[in-house]
């Protein structure tokens, strides 16, 4: 019931003074939320967003209340990988480390769009925006070590599955099997990536805000409807969680001084939980990070001297014939080495 209601709270008192964080999606919601607790507690924030008007409104709106002035707008787009790479460009270019990374923004049950990438949104914006921002921004973090990944998924991953046949979702779209389908993978990815990092002095754990009414839900006809506007909003508060709230688990994640060394783990209402058992099928989360690094041309990891390539030259890619069960063997079994991510993920631009 605690999804239902306010939920738990973060009470801790740890401060994040000159703490570098960047959080994605945060002008609006539980990303502005979260930006409002990490200002309060002294951190320079980087507000990582899609539309600059509304960002400079948010931040305007933060810095006056909380007097802390290291707040910073900064375009990223995560429909677009032109978008996520210049703004690691801007950001390396800027900050010498990354303390907290928040991958926080997303889109939910929208109609059929396509990214700039050719790639469908939900799955573009929620995880593979966030997969690609993430991988080019691990040197920074493994050199800020000890720092913290933070991917905010949804218990709707429960009822996600990953369609290995039709993962871009050309035929028979349904966006909420897509909207479920790339939560999952945010777990998936975090288990994964969790893996690859041992060592390495970076944790990465994903997080469930809980259900949050905010922009997201623009698209769900409940929220939509003349009954909803009439009769139920005014009971809404009951039964879904403020984005205040929903930033607690987040602000939990990012800085309990108890968590420093847990990574790998799926979190909500400030409390370790169990997710889905598809969220823990090892070779699944193997063989979505091999997949997505094989889409060499969509994610541009390999080659970026390419520029002329269409995505329709590369979308057939998206749909894959191997099943991760027909390849287990030739994964690899052991953890590897925190450079085995770069030479793949961190060329030069």
């Amino acid at each position: 019931m605690l999804d239902y209601s306010g939920g738990n709270t973060y009470n801790g008192t740890t401060r994040a003074d000159g703490k570098v964080v960047i959080v994605t999606g945060a002008n609006t919601g539980v990303g502005k939320e979260t930006v409002r607790e990490l200002a309060a507690r002294g951190a320079h924030v980087i507000l990582a967003c899609r539309d600059m008007d509304k960002c400079e409104k948010a931040r305007e709106e933060i810095v006056l209340e909380t007097k802390n002035k290291y707040l910073y707008c900064r375009e990223c787009d995560l429909a677009s990988q032109r978008s996520i790479r210049n703004f690691v460009k801007r950001f390396g270019k800027e900050q010498s480390k990354l303390d907290i990374l928040i991958n926080n923004a997303g889109v939910m049950r929208c109609p059929y769009t396509k990214t700039q990438d050719g790639i469908e949104l939900q799955l573009g914006v929620n995880h593979i925006g966030h997969f690609l921002l993430t991988n080019l921004l691990l040197t920074k973090l493994q050199v800020s070590a000890p720092s913290r990944i933070i991917n905010v998924s949804s218990v709707a991953h429960m009822r996600g599955k990953i369609n290995t046949k039709d993962l871009n979702s050309e035929n028979n779209y349904d966006p909420g099997e897509a909207y479920n389908q790339s939560k999952l993978a945010n777990i998936l990815f975090t288990r994964e990536l969790a893996r690859r990092l041992q060592g390495t002095g970076v944790t990465v754990n994903a997080v469930h805000p809980g259900i949050v009414d905010t922009e997201l839900t623009r698209h769900m006809s409940f929220f939509n409807s003349t009954l909803s506007a009439l009769v139920l909003r005014p009971f809404v508060w009951l039964f879904i969680k403020s984005p205040r709230q929903g930033a607690q688990t987040t602000l939990y994640a990012a800085l309990d001084e108890n968590l420093q060394h847990k990574t790998g783990i799926y979190f909500s209402n400030c409390k370790e939980q169990e997710p889905a058992e598809s969220a823990k099928d090892d070779t699944m989360a193997q063989w979505l990070w091999k997949h997505l690094i094989g889409l060499r041309q969509v994610l541009r990891v390999a080659d970026t001297t390419h520029s002329s390539s269409h995505p329709r030259q590369y979308q057939k890619r998206l749909v894959s014939s191997t099943h991760p069960r027909q390849y287990q063997k030739r994964l690899v079994s052991s953890t590897p080495s925190p450079n085995f991510i770069k030479p793949m993920l961190l060329p030069p631009c």
